[in-house]
């Protein structure tokens, strides 16, 4: 299979953790390189042209996921204008958001959990999530307030995947009560004599 005409070297690469995504997600270690080429549209060599195996595969894919959540959470924060806590909103939006979808969702955990043997990956989701810890630290709230903002957001939305406890309906008051949270008062204005 040769390269596609017209496609350049990086939307060959997207295409590759596309695929990949969607293949390790359900065919766990089971999964070969063979089949994410075929489901990529791309040869085994074109695929190993841009990663040498699979765990600079899954590498790669971790950081493409990574990357891609923290940019959709920014972009939902640029649009905030209401003041500290912007993060930690466009955390919860995009956080439950994902959480909708429950493909997504088992997706992402069954990537997780296998590639939590990859050595690579450990120390990129530890940078990852201090990165993430650090910055909603600095994002204007009480840090008692980040840290339910973040474990219940993160809990809300894995939890379904084990029976949803809470319904859909407890899930958009629990985004809401969060939002709520993060939205601190103006301080009272100074009265100049």
């Amino acid at each position: 299979m040769g390269r596609t005409a017209g496609r350049t070297s990086e939307d060959t690469r997207r295409q590759i953790l596309l695929a990949a995504a969607r293949v390790l997600a359900r065919r766990a270690g089971q999964a070969s390189l063979d089949e994410i080429a075929r489901a990529a549209g791309v040869s085994k060599g074109g695929l190993l042209y841009h990663f040498a195996g699979k765990d600079e595969l899954f590498v790669a894919l971790a950081m493409s996921l990574n990357s891609d959540f923290r940019a959709r959470v920014q972009g939902v924060a640029d649009g905030d204008s209401r003041g500290p806590g912007r993060l930690a909103r466009a955390y919860i939006e995009v956080s439950f958001a994902d959480g909708d979808d429950q493909d997504h969702s088992r997706d992402t955990i069954a990537l997780a959990a296998q590639s939590m043997y990859v050595e690579e990956l450990e120390r990129l989701s530890l940078e990852d999530a201090a990165r993430w810890r650090a910055d909603l630290m600095a994002d204007g709230l009480p840090e008692a307030t980040v840290r339910l903002v973040v474990s219940s957001s993160d809990g809300a939305n894995i939890g379904p995947l084990w029976g949803p406890v809470l319904t859909d309906a407890d899930r958009a008051a629990l985004k809401e009560q969060l939002v709520d949270l993060t939205i601190m008062a103006d301080p009272a204005p100074t009265v100049s004599p």
